[in-house]
């Protein structure tokens, strides 16, 4: 071998230990980009005054508005009055529309257990009773901040194959607000509740 061969060598050797590390960096930059928060609850808050004190209600981190999302629609069937309190705090400027009310009743009709699905150990096999603490993970991924001043982020349900989303918008204060949420669609019946199970 000559000694413009082991050039050569030493080289593509170089060359490809760079690719690998070019491709250690883009992985690890994928990796960032799909970030998924664990957020929780040590227990659900039954009023207005203790879902504002939940350290979450700074509203400082997007991921931290989502799981409040879920927090707040889970007081509905209790109290729909509550809930919508709640989501109005969380709505900040744009308040809840008459429309967003009435979604929020006709999807409340019959399936309460819809919003105890994003919890950690809520499935169909128990009813949707989550563990307590009562944890939710949310996610985004490579598409979640496409639009300035927005985020769209995601929540497993115990009940349905894909993941639901929450689209969240930055205020001028720097908090994230809940603008749209799309965790109320249909799910799988608890199986208390399906003669088929």
């Amino acid at each position: 071998m000559g000694l413009f061969d082991k050039l050569k060598n030493a080289a593509s050797a170089a060359t490809g230990g760079l690719s690998g590390a070019a491709g250690s960096i883009a992985g690890a930059v994928q990796k960032a980009a799909n970030k998924t928060v664990e957020v929780q609850f040590d227990k659900l808050p039954e009023t207005l005054e203790e879902f504002k004190a939940l350290p979450q209600a700074q509203l400082t981190s997007a991921f931290d508005t989502a799981a409040l999302t879920v927090a707040a629609l889970c007081v509905y069937p209790k109290s729909a009055d509550i809930s919508l309190e709640m989501l109005g705090f969380l709505k900040g400027p744009q308040p809840l529309s008459g429309q967003d009310k009435q979604f929020l009743r006709d999807r409340f009709m019959d399936k309460d257990y819809v919003p105890r699905s994003y919890f950690t150990g809520a499935t169909p096999a128990n009813d949707y009773q989550p563990a307590q603490p009562y944890r939710i993970r949310v996610f985004e991924n490579p598409y979640s901040y496409q639009d300035k001043g927005y985020a769209k982020l995601f929540i497993q349900s115990g009940g349905a194959d894909s993941p639901r989303y929450v689209q969240l918008r930055q205020a001028k204060d720097g908090k994230w607000y809940l603008w749209e949420q799309f965790l109320l669609s249909d799910i799988r019946q608890p199986e208390s509740a399906d003669p088929w199970a």
